[in-house]
């Protein structure tokens, strides 16, 4: 009798473990697919950057924040490269859960994607060689030869507006821009400021922000279609953000020494966009500002 009890207590603790592993198991697989993917940009320094298995910027430190706020660790966050052109697709496939990729918030890409933020008020300047000293605006560039991302229409807008002799100069990246101004093939470069300061920070003193903006930009998080419920979450994160000075040191941190200062005008903003089907319009500067750089 004896050593059947034993036998009937040794099935049970047996069975209980089985459970307990299993119970382990299933937290672990959990846990595991506990992420979050976040489309960024990986070719722009100070704003969105990799190197190796690290990611640098503007962008990477609001979107670590959010994800933070979100409940999420720096390893359960997934980074994914969004590149401009593919940045719609990759929320409608739902590829990503976000993207912050230097994306201007527009009522054209609000018919297929929404909004959280803006987390940012960019504009559009110039990025001159450190020596300049005679560019210092749009309007001082006839007879110059300026430098511009192919699809882009940043330089045609300071053609048709400020300086209609300059020489429009186009290449695949504002990196082989950059490249161009060095080597003295062009005398400026435009974009919008953080990219252009992001150039700055990693030329080692030989290139200069101009700091006279003459667009807005306001960057937005990419969401999928009526996540509204994201949305508020999100923008209450960038709000934070702001109300405790992370989002001065995060400026700080990844645009010093360029001259960078986001125009104060605008920034810091107040994020509201994205929670509801009526979200607040911005008026914007520019019908340029929509165009494919951002």
């Amino acid at each position: 009798m004896k050593k059947i009890i034993t036998r009937l207590i040794a099935t049970a603790v047996a069975a209980v473990s089985v459970v307990s592993l299993a119970a382990c198991s299933s937290t672990s697989a959990t846990d595991s697919d506990h992420k979050i993917t976040i489309g960024i940009k990986f070719d722009q320094p100070g704003v969105g950057f990799k190197k190796g298995g690290t990611y640098t910027g503007f962008d990477v430190s609001v979107a670590r924040y959010i994800a933070h706020e979100l409940g999420y660790k720096d390893y359960e966050i997934v980074w994914r490269e969004a590149p401009s052109k593919q940045r719609e697709a990759m929320l409608q496939n739902r590829d990503v859960d976000m993207i912050l990729a230097s994306y201007s918030i527009t009522d054209d890409r609000k018919k297929t994607v929404d909004f959280a933020g803006p987390y940012l008020v960019a504009g559009q300047d110039l990025l001159v060689r450190s020596d300049n000293t005679t560019i210092n605006g749009p309007e001082d560039l006839d007879g110059k030869r300026l430098c511009s991302v192919t699809g882009s229409t940043s330089a045609v807008v300071i053609k048709e507006r400020y300086s209609n002799k300059v020489q429009l100069m186009e290449q695949p990246s504002y990196a082989e821009c950059a490249t161009a101004l060095f080597s003295g093939i062009v005398d400026a470069v435009t974009t919008d400021n953080i990219i252009l300061a992001g150039l700055a920070s990693n030329s080692r003193g030989r290139l200069k922000l101009v700091g006279k903006p003459f667009t807005q930009e306001y960057y937005g998080v990419g969401l999928h279609k009526g996540d509204y419920e994201l949305a508020k979450k999100i923008n209450a994160a960038i709000n934070k953000m702001v109300s405790t000075g992370d989002w001065e040191q995060a400026i700080e941190d990844n645009t010093s020494g360029t001259g960078f200062t986001p125009d104060t005008q605008y920034n810091p903003p107040f994020a509201n966009q994205g929670e509801s089907a009526q979200s607040v319009e911005f008026a914007r500067s520019t019908e340029e500002s929509s165009d494919s750089k951002n």
